[in-house]
């Protein structure tokens, strides 16, 4: 029986050789270098991430800004259209009464003057309880911001004023209200009903209707 012959050494330390072969150091460095990298796309998504939630930041605080901004145009229209409601709420029935106002003037300018001083007691008393209800009307009138427009002796306002005719008169200026047709009112600062007036004019214009001129509505 044969001795078994033993084995190369250089075969079994051939592996061994081979793993030390392999320099730590560098082994080392590639898995710095790998984790570096996995850090800096870490830090390139974070990044990324900040800046959409900047934009998102940016866009909620504009829209934030907006709706303020609607809120206080709703809040101030809410408030100047509660302020003209009640400034205004009595325009229609102002210019109801008025029309009652202007019938009892009529009635109480149809009574000629010997009439009035013909001492009948009765007549007198009715004549004087008619002109309380217009007193009493325009009191009330006053009291709901409903007030007389100044017209006559003032310049003509074509926003306060409606020109019904002009007369010559050199003792006041151009286009000054000589005469009241009929009285205007407003209520508050808006005309409620324009005063129907008539408007000197200078004394060497033509005049044209005995004197009387129909202003162009």
């Amino acid at each position: 029986m044969t001795e078994t012959e033993p084995k190369n050494p250089a075969e079994g330390a051939a592996p061994l050789a081979a793993e030390e072969a392999a320099d730590p150091a560098e082994t080392r460095q590639s898995s710095e270098e790998v984790e570096c990298e996995e850090a800096m796309d870490q830090l390139a998504g974070s990044t990324a991430e900040i800046a959409r939630l900047e934009a998102e930041k940016a866009e909620l605080t504009d829209r934030l800004l907006r709706l303020a901004a609607d809120m206080d145009n709703l809040r101030r229209r809410t408030e100047r259209d509660v302020t003209d409601a009640r400034k205004y709420a009595l325009t229609k029935f102002a210019g109801d009464m008025l029309a009652v106002g202007d019938n009892l003037k009529r009635a109480l300018d149809a009574v000629p003057a010997e009439r009035r001083q013909s001492g009948d007691e009765a007549f007198s008393a009715l004549i004087e309880g008619v002109e309380m209800t217009a007193r009493e009307m325009e009191r009330l009138l006053e009291r709901n911001g409903i007030t007389r427009i100044a017209a006559k002796g003032e310049r003509f306002d074509p926003n306060r004023h409606q020109a019904m005719f002009e007369l010559p008169d050199s003792s006041v200026p151009a286009g000054t209200v000589v005469e009241v047709v009929q009285d205007g009112y407003q209520i508050a600062d808006r005309v409620l009903r324009a005063a129907l007036v008539g408007v000197s004019k200078d004394e060497a214009a033509p005049a044209g209707n005995g004197g009387r001129t129909a202003a162009a509505k």
